[in-house]
């Protein structure tokens, strides 16, 4: 059986507190549609790769990225009293592609099944 390492733990945790805080104590209506996909953490916890997907439009891609960017310090902050680490981890920001390209194979998909 695999270990649960410490880092992945610390992840899953990092994840549901900026999910928690982005519903709950943002208050930028650029952020609202946002969900927190996931969360990867360097083996020293000291820098945390935080996935993000939204409901919107591509134009608001930009806009949406820049809310977070200027959440980042507060975000940081309020993990930093609600997670108990030696050191709050740099948190870094990047739009999961994901969904996007589920989409697209599930379209693909759907014009397979209409065409025959």
């Amino acid at each position: 059986m695999a270990e649960y390492k410490r880092s992945q733990r610390v992840a899953d945790l990092l994840q549901r507190v900026i999910a928690e805080l982005l519903y709950r104590r943002v208050r930028d209506p650029r952020l609202a549609r946002v969900t927190i996909t996931g969360v990867d953490v360097t083996p020293d916890l000291r820098m945390a790769r935080v996935y993000y997907c939204f409901v919107g439009t591509d134009e608001e891609k930009a806009p949406v990225a820049d809310a977070l960017e200027r959440a980042k310090g507060f975000i940081r902050r309020e993990v930093g009293l609600r997670v108990h680490l030696r050191y709050t981890p740099e948190l870094v920001f990047h739009y999961d592609t994901s969904f996007e390209y589920s989409e697209k194979i599930d379209h693909l998909l759907r014009e397979l099944r209409h065409d025959e």
